[in-house]
């Protein structure tokens, strides 16, 4: 370990995210109210770091201010601040600050507390950690996943809470991508639920998540219900955040037209996708795209030059889950819709950046079916359409985007996604595909963190790819206890300027790893 990591690794255990904690299973809120000065009830997260930028999350239990101090040291010797607009029910009392001017590559110790609106009284201060991204080339490590407390398995004390987040913690990485479903709005958590091997899971519960979220109160009791875990509150206070959706922010498998079941008294799916989107972003640590007042997820992060991140959102713009086999591109087809996919199109070509990881919601080649359309037809989640032959629906936005990558000899694309709820390394090369208009690219699958465990699932055979590694548990939707919970490393070495892609388990250890070479010229 070195003495960064160490230094990092004591300021949150022993100073940090320990701060004034409550007990988990115990609303932090609920135990503030009485209190005569605010409360920090949720911890602190970043997120979106850039070089000299990077944005700081906390929620309070009340109008207040959030103030951030910084420093490039512990001892805050030399603090500079910041403080937000006044946070009130309007927002749930979550508050952002976007820290500017900050050095590169640089460690940055930051404490965040609120000021109430009314009497300027202040909260205890939380302690937290980045660091920034650099203009030179130094090594990079970061990790993601998705898949928080889904079918069931929530926070269960006797387990230790979430473990996967301490296991990502203990890496020590620059970052994590959240890849999405980092709720789940449309799955209840009951007390007690019995694992396969038929021992007890005993979960922590909340009123927000005794049922499918409806009101815009239930969709952001889901994030409160994950923030009750002393794992990821200590998880958020050290490593900055990079935020995606996919459909379980909302509802399983939205779209536009979904059809909702029976636990739903809400029927309109686009009601609860505003909803569902506002807690989103009131709650994800990201900044906000100017001049977008519908709340825009993609975007680039640049983290110096050897690596660009384009986070996609596959969920905003597509056109509804259907059959998938139309032949022409239309508003049925749309997965990334045709202003994102112009601008991921000019984004990659404009990199300089050695290595262009796109985070993606969901696989490119795995059937991840929705049910069966009023036809008795197959319908489809993702991209691929369950036929192995020339690209159709979906699959053309994909064909065209990958066209244009070789056309353009845009070098070095990763794809990283999650959402299938285990692991896999794939690759794909067009002399295995039907189409066969693009270059060699691996994609690697992490997942679930904290969820039911599943597949594995099918190869759809169009873009050519291959499982050269993948792990899943015997049967559908185990438990955390069955150990089949996964996530991803990304290690860069600015020597060489290779990159290894490592799948860990819940405990962090290797299940398998691939180092890629960089393409030059």
């Amino acid at each position: 370990m070195t003495d960064f990591d160490a230094t990092r690794r004591r300021l949150v255990q022993g100073i940090g995210a320990g701060l004034a904690l409550p007990a988990m299973g115990v609303a932090p809120a609920i135990i503030a109210a009485p209190t005569a000065r605010p409360w920090i009830t949720d911890g602190v997260q970043s997120g979106d770091v850039l070089a000299d930028r990077a944005l700081v999350w906390s929620r309070c239990d009340r109008p207040a201010r959030l103030v951030v101090e910084w420093d490039t040291t512990s001892g805050f010797g030399n603090p500079r601040k910041r403080i937000s607009p006044v946070t009130d029910e309007r927002l749930d009392f979550t508050a952002r600050v976007d820290l500017r001017g900050l050095p590169s590559d640089q460690s940055i110790f930051y404490r965040a507390y609120f000021e109430d609106a009314r009497d300027h009284a202040r909260s205890q201060p939380w302690l937290g950690h980045l660091r920034t991204a650099p203009r030179h080339a130094r090594d990079i490590r970061f990790v993601w996943g998705g898949d928080t407390c889904g079918q069931g398995w929530g926070i269960n004390a006797d387990f230790g809470g979430m473990r996967i987040y301490e296991a990502m913690r203990q890496r020590h990485p620059d970052f994590f991508i959240q890849s999405g479903d980092a709720i789940y709005a449309d799955g209840p958590i009951q007390a007690e639920v019995t694992a396969e091997d038929g021992r007890l899971w005993r979960n922590v519960v909340t009123e927000a998540k005794t049922k499918v979220a409806e009101t815009l109160e239930e969709f952001r009791g889901n994030y409160r219900y994950n923030l009750l875990d002393h794992n990821l509150r200590q998880f958020n206070a050290e490593v900055p955040q990079i935020w995606q959706w996919d459909d379980h922010e909302v509802t399983n498998n939205w779209s536009p037209g979904k059809e909702l079941d029976d636990r739903y008294q809400v029927r309109d799916i686009e009601l609860l996708a505003r909803r569902g989107r506002q807690a989103f972003l009131e709650y994800a640590p990201m900044r906000l795209v100017g001049r977008d007042a519908a709340g825009r997820v993609y975007r680039k992060i640049a983290y110096g030059p050897q690596l660009d991140v384009f986070v996609l959102d596959m969920r905003s713009y597509r056109g509804p889950n259907t059959h998938n086999l139309q032949p022409e591109q239309g508003p049925e087809t749309a997965s990334l819709g045709t202003e994102q996919l112009a601008w991921l199109k000019r984004e990659l070509r404009r990199s300089r950046a050695t290595w262009k990881v796109i985070a993606a919601d969901m696989p490119i080649g795995l059937h991840v079916p929705d049910g069966t359309d009023a036809s008795g037809r197959a319908r489809w989640e993702a991209i691929a359409n369950g036929q192995d032959g020339p690209a159709l629906g979906r699959e053309l936005e994909i064909a065209d985007l990958l066209g244009f990558i070789k056309r353009y000899k845009v070098s070095n694309t990763l794809w990283l996604t999650a959402d299938v709820h285990y692991c896999a390394a794939h690759h794909y090369h067009p002399n295995r595909a039907a189409f066969q208009d693009f270059d060699p690219f691996w994609e690697f699958v992490a997942g679930p963190l904290n969820a039911g465990s599943f597949g594995p699932n099918p190869l759809d055979a169009t873009f050519g790819p291959q499982v050269v590694f993948q792990k899943a548990p015997p049967m559908a939707n185990a438990s955390p206890y069955a150990g089949f919970q996964f996530f991803g490393e990304v290690e860069i070495d600015s020597r060489s300027g290779s990159l290894t892609a490592t799948l860990r388990d819940i405990d962090g250890t290797s299940v398998f790893s691939q180092t890629l070479e960089p393409q030059y010229g």
